[in-house]
């Protein structure tokens, strides 16, 4: 690790949504000698200009024009990818002695330590803490009763993901819950920002050791739960947050991530589907096609069946037969279901603006990609109204039941009986069914039957997947 001191020289705006927790400035880093070897000798590290740096206030307090700073740059001096930016460590201002103490040591801060034993472990008001005001809510509450959850591996199909629900079905609420597989401070990911500010995403939860959600929960599972119980939410979008790290080997990749949020769904009661990622034009074979990422993730993470979303292809895609091969060699012991949009379903209205771009390629560029993340949301969004149908026929029937027993403990034949007014049951269906019908018919609409794929390598699957759920 290497960290150097630097002078600011300026703040940088930035357009598109302002990021509370997150900004951006101009450093003039101090010389230092051997830094920048693994720059290009037009770097700003070699040439003495300033540099950017990132900072989170929440951890150091704002930065300020003229400030000393100590930086961490060692991502930018390693050429790297993922987390190529500087990072604000700490500032050295007069000012800054003691910054935030006493609005961290409110009571309504909370206890609960994000970035545990280390330097810059921060307390957070989770929302399973007795002091929180949902606390009872937590504790009584541990299904997510039947609320599709989207389980993705990259963090920009979340943005395809939600608008698609919403193109789908604009009444859903949506949620994002982060986990703490890649980058931790939710406020580093601008498509998030613009997700939200676009309304394509309604609330966020941060799990683990990541933080900046609009909700803090200490786990995946616990943040799935606070995301319908506590955010209403009726869609899930699980996913890492910005920097996957990959190696090229089987498990080591946060692609692994998408497995275990599968068992977390699962596990709750919740109804997963997967989100493949997919690619016609990357120039890694391991990505083409189905990466391998989805394919380990699906056949030695998952250990419960998922929905597989897969958006509509015809043969000239180029990797159509690939595509075809990789799903009907899926090892599928747990039981996964192959759903298959008939027509393709990606919009760049539906994104309302927001801007994405995976591994540098856009829609046109590598159209599939963002089809397979359309899929995935379509999908969710049918799911999401037939889960709200059948809570609905539920609330009927229980509705009914007590309209029953008032009727006979007041002595009445039947709803209609002299003294008895009209039963109200059937208004509440009415309204119930009325309340869906539209969302379920939109949904019917742009989703429908998927193409069959026979299950292989499982002992326990003789026969085609059921494509018909």
């Amino acid at each position: 690790m290497r960290q150097i001191w630097g002078t600011v020289t300026e703040l940088v705006q930035r357009p598109g949504a302002q990021r509370e927790g997150y900004s951006e400035a101009m450093v003039q880093i101090d010389d230092c000698d051997g830094r920048g070897s693994g720059s290009d000798s037009d770097s700003d590290a070699s040439n003495g200009a300033p540099e950017k740096a990132v900072c989170y206030p929440q951890l150091t307090g704002a930065v300020q024009v003229g400030e000393r700073v100590l930086l961490n740059t060692t991502a930018v001096d390693l050429d790297l990818g993922t987390g190529g930016v500087h990072f604000v460590v700490a500032r050295a201002s007069d000012d800054s002695k003691g910054a935030q103490l006493n609005e961290a040591m409110q009571p309504e801060a909370g206890h609960l330590m994000k970035l545990r034993y280390t330097p810059h472990q921060l307390n957070v008001l989770s929302v399973e803490a007795q002091e929180s005001p949902y606390h009872t809510i937590m504790e009584n509450r541990d299904s997510l009763e039947g609320v599709p959850v989207v389980c993705c591996g990259l963090h920009s199909q979340v943005p395809l993901v939600a608008a698609a629900i919403k193109k789908a079905v604009p009444t859903l609420v949506v949620g994002y819950v982060m986990d703490d597989a890649a980058a931790l401070a939710t406020s580093l990911s601008k498509i998030l920002a613009d997700s939200v500010e676009a309304g394509l995403i309604d609330v966020t939860v941060s799990t683990g050791q990541a933080f900046g959600g609009q909700i803090e929960a200490i786990n995946l599972h616990s943040g799935l739960l606070a995301a319908v119980h506590v955010g209403g939410c009726d869609v899930v979008i699980a996913s890492i947050g910005p920097g996957l790290a990959g190696t090229g080997t089987p498990f080591g990749h946060g692609g692994v991530a998408q497995g275990e949020a599968i068992n977390a769904a699962a596990t709750l009661g919740g109804a997963p589907i997967a989100c493949l990622r997919m690619s016609e034009a990357d120039t890694r074979d391991r990505h083409l096609g189905i990466s391998h990422h989805s394919l380990t993730a699906l056949s030695r993470v998952a250990l419960a069946p998922s929905i597989i979303a897969i958006p509509h292809m015809d043969d000239s895609c180029p990797v159509f037969d690939r595509v075809n091969d990789e799903l009907d060699q899926l090892p599928n012991q747990v039981g996964h279901t192959a759903f298959q949009l008939e027509e393709l379903f990606y919009d760049e209205a539906a994104l309302r603006g927001v801007k994405v771009i995976t591994m540098g390629r856009d829609y046109d560029r590598d159209p599939l990609f963002f089809e397979a993340a359309s899929a995935a949301g379509a999908t969710a969004a049918m799911v999401a109204v037939m889960t709200i149908e059948d809570e609905a026929a539920a609330a009927v029937e229980k509705a009914e039941s007590n309209i029953a027993a008032a009727t006979a403990a007041a002595g009445c034949s039947s709803a209609t009986a002299s003294g008895c007014s009209a039963s109200p049951s059937s208004i509440g269906a009415s309204a119930a069914s009325g309340a869906v019908s539209g969302t379920a018919a939109t949904a019917a609409a742009n989703t429908d039957t998927a193409a069959e794929h026979t299950c292989k390598g499982a002992s326990n699957c003789a026969s085609p997947c059921d494509n018909s759920s």
